[in-house]
């Protein structure tokens, strides 16, 4: 694959997944734009880790939750480079509790995040990406938006919508060679699967037909694929990347 001269946004890369994201992108040519939101100094590790390998990145701070924000981080990326080829929604968190017990505050925080997030970059990528007349959007949803998972009734609606929102945008702008697709991760050894209990992981991986976690690289390498000219027609699909968990 060759992403080179291509213009990546990777929102929340600064660490786990979207950090493999942006580390795979730049590795196959892509100039990449590091999102972060409250951790400047481990997006700023990913861009001289991008660069010590001989790509190019820069790292900018938004709350892409924030839909006036989100413009201004689009508008930025345009402004430098000239055009944004590849956008990747990965920016989320969790909150996770029982629906008897979840707040709505922790309802809310996770569907601005995860789910408002996504759609404040694709509203805001898509005039550009029409006047180009091409464009790769990326969104990562979860295993837990297809299945529902216990505990995380505001996780699996917004990763839920993300898919939803996958499709429509794919259907609305097909038409100008621009393609939106979704990953749906499974367990995935992450810093926030990490914290997990042995319990829970062995529960979980009694789960997998491949009987064993996935890596970050894993993801990222399927978010490069649809990234690149061999996915330009494959849209509107949801690429299950979980060992065979959500069959």
């Amino acid at each position: 694959m060759n992403l080179t001269g291509k213009i990546a946004l990777v929102t929340g890369a600064s660490r786990g997944i979207g950090r493999q994201i942006a580390l795979t992108l730049a590795g196959y040519g892509a100039t990449v734009v590091v999102n972060y939101h409250g951790s400047q100094a481990k997006a700023e590790d990913v861009v001289k880790e991008i660069k010590a390998n001989g790509g190019y990145a820069e790292a900018v701070q938004c709350n892409v939750a924030e839909f006036d924000q989100a413009k201004e981080l689009i508008d930025g990326v345009v402004k430098t480079h000239g055009r944004l080829d590849i956008l990747v929604n990965n920016a989320g968190i969790t909150r996770d509790n029982l629906i008897m017990k979840m707040t709505e505050e922790d309802f809310d925080a996770v569907l601005s995040t995860n789910l408002k997030g996504a759609f404040n970059c694709v509203k805001h990528v898509a005039r550009q990406m029409l006047k180009q007349k091409s464009g790769r959007i990326i969104n990562i949803s979860s295993v837990s938006g297809v299945m529902g998972n216990v505990g995380q009734a505001n996780y699996c609606a917004s990763k839920a919508g993300v898919i939803g929102l996958t499709k429509s945008v794919a259907r609305e702008l097909g038409s100008r060679g621009i393609t939106s697709n979704a990953v749906a991760p499974g367990f995935i050894e992450t810093e926030m699967t990490a914290v997990l209990s042995d319990e829970v992981k062995k529960t979980m991986g009694e789960q997998i037909p491949l009987k064993r976690f996935g890596q970050t690289k894993d993801i990222a390498e399927a978010v490069a694929f649809l990234a690149s000219d061999h996915a330009g027609y494959i849209t509107g699909q949801v690429i299950q990347v979980d060992g065979g968990m959500a069959m």
